[in-house]
């Protein structure tokens, strides 16, 4: 399963449209079908039923998907900005040893005098 399939499966769920979908990610529908019929594949089920004019529903097994599927794309974004935070954390400041500070001296700054757990 790959993130891209969840997205295009998130944004696709949303509009009930693969076409608006493409629209709203920026692809060509052609490419969001391929992801859909790619994550259909993963799962082992059908996610949409497709109706004539151009829209979707979704099929049991997609409104089973679609909240974990949130979950799933929230928690990365989560990742993500946590991750790409520039400022360290208070854990990192405490556990890493001042600018400069090598070897043995490292370690005593770590664990305390004489550098042991």
């Amino acid at each position: 399963m790959e993130l891209q399939h969840l997205r295009a499966f998130r944004e696709v769920a949303r509009e009930l449209s693969f076409t608006r979908a493409a629209h709203n990610l920026h692809y060509s529908q052609p490419a969001v079908t391929a992801q859909i019929k790619g994550l259909e594949e993963d799962m082992g089920a059908s996610l949409f039923q497709r109706r004539g004019n151009r829209s979707v529903e979704l099929t049991p097994a997609g409104a089973r998907l679609r909240p974990l599927a949130e979950r799933i794309l929230e928690l990365v974004e989560t990742a993500q900005d946590e991750i790409a935070d520039p400022a360290p954390s208070a854990a990192a400041r405490r556990t890493a040893p001042p600018a400069g500070v090598t070897g043995r001296f490292a370690s005593d700054h770590l664990v305390g005098r004489g550098g042991r757990a």
